[in-house]
């Protein structure tokens, strides 16, 4: 399926993606949009037309699945991400990544900054970049500022796999992948993340891989 037409306003972009019915298709790493601060949301959509996109962006992130999914990654650079995350996962990693269930939610207009200066380093996947996960340490605490859908300000302090991902999907929206913070020398497939990395914490990578962690 080709792309949105660049220059075309953006509500109507948006109409083309969702006349398609279905999961959005998902923008891989090289195409210009994901490397592009992507427009404050300003109501270009109108109501009805942003209630429906959320919802498709919520299907897409279940579909492919993910934890999150942010407007540039189906090509609409719009700072509008979603994010749910049902943590599914043992109690020890649970505990070692802080990762805690998270309701599904909508972000508008997102910023973040660190809470402290305590870093946490896993491996984090992206699904612009399937295949392929790589170590990033990010703060282990964050104040989120922005609102939701229904346009009532959020302003909220996220700790642990919460933190990571509200980061991750933030940094989508100025033109920022994952990639960009990662230790490139843990940079693994997910077989190679599955066979050998899989331990709640990254120590064996990093030092089977040679490299360190904060």
């Amino acid at each position: 399926m080709a792309p949105p037409r660049d220059h075309a306003p953006l509500a109507e972009r948006v109409e083309e993606l969702l006349a398609a019915g279905g999961p959005l298709p998902i923008v891989a790493a090289g195409r210009p949009v994901l490397r592009r601060p992507a427009e404050p949301y300003e109501g270009q959509l109108g109501p009805a037309l942003l209630a429906r996109f959320v919802e498709a962006l919520r299907v897409t992130m279940h579909a492919a699945p993910g934890v999150g999914l942010a407007a540039p990654q189906v090509g609409i650079p719009l700072r509008i991400a979603v994010i749910e995350d049902p943590a599914p996962v043992p109690e020890e990693v649970a505990v070692a990544r802080g990762r805690v269930p998270q309701p599904f939610r909508v972000l508008v207009n997102p910023v973040y900054e660190p809470v402290g200066t305590a870093r946490a380093a896993f491996f984090e996947g992206c699904l612009s970049v399937p295949g392929w996960q790589a170590v990033v340490a990010r703060h282990a605490e964050v104040r989120l500022r922005g609102a939701d859908e229904q346009g009532r300000a959020l302003d909220e302090v996220f700790r642990g796999w919460p933190a990571r991902i509200v980061q991750h999907e933030t940094d989508h929206l100025d033109g920022t992948l994952y990639l960009d913070r990662a230790e490139l020398r843990s940079l693994s497939t997910n077989e190679a993340v599955a066979a050998l990395w899989a331990q709640p914490a990254p120590r064996a990578a990093a030092e089977g891989l040679g490299f360190e962690l904060p």
